[in-house]
């Protein structure tokens, strides 16, 4: 066996100063940076009132509040509780189904191999972008006062927020796609039109479904947030149970929603695999 050679430092020290040597705000940035986050992190605790007394006194209500919701029990309100969870899984698909139709042909004018212009691209960016900066919540603040209380604000409120975030997924998507297809076809004779649907759509299809089965998942959730703020669905009545403090009622309704989103989870999963083995074999 050889020897492994010993290194000679003082040559490295030599002939890479700049390595060895390095200048005191390179080897000082890394601490500094430490230093500044630990200080907005005292800084926010600090400005935001934040008290471990207060905190752990509220364990013990929380305690007490887990205690009363047990059993669940949704008396004679099973019914009403049925309907309204139909309802937040009919907010949930409909407003991402509604979101992914428009966003799909807008999403093909934001991307850069699509329209290389910047004239064209850049607004498009930017009006998806400030419709994706709102929280879905305050587009359903938006739409309640526009259209009224109920299932049609929570629709129009996951539609138009799940709109710019599908635009930007869609477009890198299609950016991302194998130009050798689309070079195929153009050198065939075909269209700037047969160059997108038959060179560019079939590989980007089984990505958008995906992502769009991955926001019915999360949308499921969010339709609940938006129904505590008048947008209907089983968020409307979790919140009326927590209010008059029906603790079992409210325990009962938390499981529903655990139990229809584990059950969407599990399907949308079949289907993502089932799309991405079909698309394998194709």
């Amino acid at each position: 066996m050889t020897k492994p050679q010993q290194v000679d430092t003082q040559e490295l020290r030599a002939r890479y100063p700049d390595v060895f040597a390095r200048p005191a705000s390179a080897r000082l940035a890394t601490p500094a940076m430490i230093v500044v986050a630990l200080a907005i992190l005292i800084y926010g605790l600090v400005d935001l009132d934040f008290s471990p007394s207060r905190f752990f006194a509220g364990l013990s209500q929380l305690g007490w509040i887990s205690l009363m919701m047990i059993p669940p029990d949704p008396g004679s309100s099973l019914p009403i509780y049925l309907k309204a969870l139909g309802e937040t899984l009919s907010i949930a698909l409909l407003g991402t189904t509604l979101a992914a139709i428009f966003a799909l042909p807008v999403s093909l004018l934001a991307a850069r191999n699509i329209v290389p212009s910047n004239i064209v691209r850049f607004p498009i960016r930017r009006f998806l972008d400030s419709i994706r900066g709102v929280d879905t919540l305050i587009w359903a603040l938006v739409w309640i006062n526009v259209v009224g209380l109920g299932p049609f604000a929570g629709v129009l409120a996951i539609a138009v927020s799940d709109f710019g975030a599908f635009g930007k997924l869609f477009s890198e998507a299609i950016e991302g796609a194998d130009q050798k297809q689309v070079e195929g076809i153009r050198a065939s004779g075909g269209s700037a039109l047969h160059e997108i649907r038959f060179g560019l759509l079939p590989q980007v299809l089984p990505v958008i479904a995906g992502q769009v089965l991955y926001f019915i998942e999360s949308n499921t959730r969010s339709a609940t947030i938006i129904g505590i703020v008048g947008a209907g669905g089983i968020g409307l009545q979790l919140a009326e149970q927590i209010r008059v403090l029906e603790w079992q009622k409210v325990s009962f309704l938390i499981l529903m929603i655990l139990v229809a989103v584990a059950a969407i989870d599990f399907i949308s999963g079949k289907l993502r695999f089932a799309i991405i083995g079909r698309r394998a074999v194709a």
